[in-house]
């Protein structure tokens, strides 16, 4: 995944600089999906063998990439709640026995390349837990306080990890090895990097760097929105959409605000980045709410509209099943399965993002047109097409019924992806759209 110039001309400056920078994709990941895997909670056992048993149902659902939340041990010292923080890393080349062995993760992982899924792992490398291994031989590589102690990062409350020291180039040497370690020994496809904005820029290109030359085609996803991040990263998250989309459910921001941030991104990214979408997460259902609580009866809707408009979409463990409750971030909790309801709404969505060119990731998926209706304050409706291909979404963004009328439509032979409706007669003849109701047609 090394830096290389696009072919493609920017009309400004800006633009022309983010080109030069721009990261070369692997050729898989330009239709890719994202699924975020909570080992400690998926099953009753929590471990990768009992992970793997959902591998063939992933598949069909329409996952590419198996985002692997820290498989690494964790720290006891300092430790939060019984089963602590995934993010406090006792040791960087060892397996959590919670989980399994080193041979079980090797045989999740074979078995996803197997089903042509890739695989990343959670990686922490701003801080590690107080009794990690380095502790004890290289204190250098940590920030310690004004006695010499250890440290949790300044600013923040997590005083179970102790923060590394950037400025030390062997504890650099040591976590870029760490990283290769896992690539060599178990053969993952890359990593997504946790708070990857708190760690320095030159770090991660020379870390990618190394990454790259051990494995070419790796797959980097920073847990971030810095544009200078894409100098390094194939992919950052798009939190401000999610938290846009949020205020909007509460009543706290208009529609309008989408086109506004939609044109902001153009100025801060270059088409050629990657941005991750998404609903929920581990942070945002342990600490914020589920989609239920956040979302409420539109939950569907909005996640037609994130996984629709821009970028990669992204699945946390238990959202197909309506988890309608946080999972305790410190405890061991299981995911309550079911006959996991919302397996065919979020399959059918990542499906048609794996096959539709419209949909996309970067510059490889569609422009976005605004479709102009008579209640633009409540609907919002766009197309992206690409080529011959084109996807129409529609949404009802509030809990109350609407009937709207287009300026136009797009023409040509479309498909309804949930129902029947056909996209030339709504054209025609207007609309009827429930609370939260949505429509997406593709062709």
């Amino acid at each position: 995944m090394a830096c290389t110039n696009s072919p493609k001309e920017k009309s400004d400056s800006e633009s022309m600089d983010k080109q030069e920078d721009a990261v070369s994709h692997t050729e898989w990941s330009k239709n890719a999906t994202i699924y975020e895997v909570n080992i400690r909670q998926y099953t009753p056992e929590g471990t990768f063998n009992a992970f793997s048993e959902s591998l063939p149902r992933l598949k069909e659902m329409g996952v590419k990439i198996l985002w692997i939340m820290p498989i690494s041990p964790i720290g006891e010292e300092n430790r939060k709640g019984t089963e602590g923080s995934y993010y406090s890393v006792k040791d960087f080349k060892a397996i959590n026995p919670n989980f399994g062995t080193m041979a079980d993760f090797k045989a999740l992982v074979k078995k996803a390349h197997s089903m042509d899924m890739k695989v990343i792992v959670d990686w922490v490398t701003n801080h590690s837990a107080f009794d990690n291994v380095w502790t004890k031989d290289h204190k250098d590589w940590y920030n310690l306080d004004s006695i010499g102690g250890l440290q949790p990062p300044q600013g923040t409350d997590w005083w179970d990890v102790a923060d590394l020291n950037y400025d030390n180039m062997d504890m650099r040497a040591g976590m870029i090895d760490a990283m290769q370690f896992w690539i060599r020994e178990a053969d993952i496809d890359g990593y997504r990097c946790d708070v990857a904005e708190m760690v320095p820029m030159d770090f991660w290109t020379a870390c990618i760097d190394s990454l790259e030359k051990t494995k070419p085609g790796i797959f980097m996803l920073a847990e971030g929105e810095n544009p200078d991040l894409h100098k390094a990263f194939d992919m950052t998250y798009a939190f401000e959409f999610m938290h846009l989309m949020n205020g909007i459910a509460k009543g706290e921001n208009e529609l309008e605000e989408i086109d506004t941030y939609l044109e902001t991104q153009k100025t801060k990214f270059a088409e050629e980045d990657y941005r991750m979408y998404l609903t929920t997460s581990h942070d945002e259902n342990s600490w914020n709410g589920t989609v239920f609580d956040r979302f409420g009866k539109g939950h569907k809707t909005f996640a037609a509209l994130a996984f629709t408009i821009d970028g990669m979409p992204m699945v946390y463990s238990g959202q197909e099943a309506g988890m309608d409750y946080a999972l305790p971030f410190f405890e061991k909790d299981s995911i309550k399965w079911g006959d996991i309801p919302l397996q065919d709404f979020y399959g059918k969505l990542l499906r048609l993002n794996r096959d539709n060119p419209a949909l996309w990731n970067g510059e490889f998926g569609g422009k976005l047109t605004r479709l102009k209706t008579d209640n633009d304050k409540d609907v919002y409706a766009f197309s992206r097409k690409r080529d011959d291909h084109e996807v129409v979404v529609i949404c009802n963004l509030k809990d109350a019924f609407q009937s709207i009328k287009f300026e136009s439509v797009p023409a040509g032979d479309f498909k309804g992806l949930y129902d029947n409706e056909k996209l030339d007669l709504i054209g025609k003849n207007g609309l009827e759209l429930e609370p939260y109701g949505f429509h997406i047609f593709y062709k």
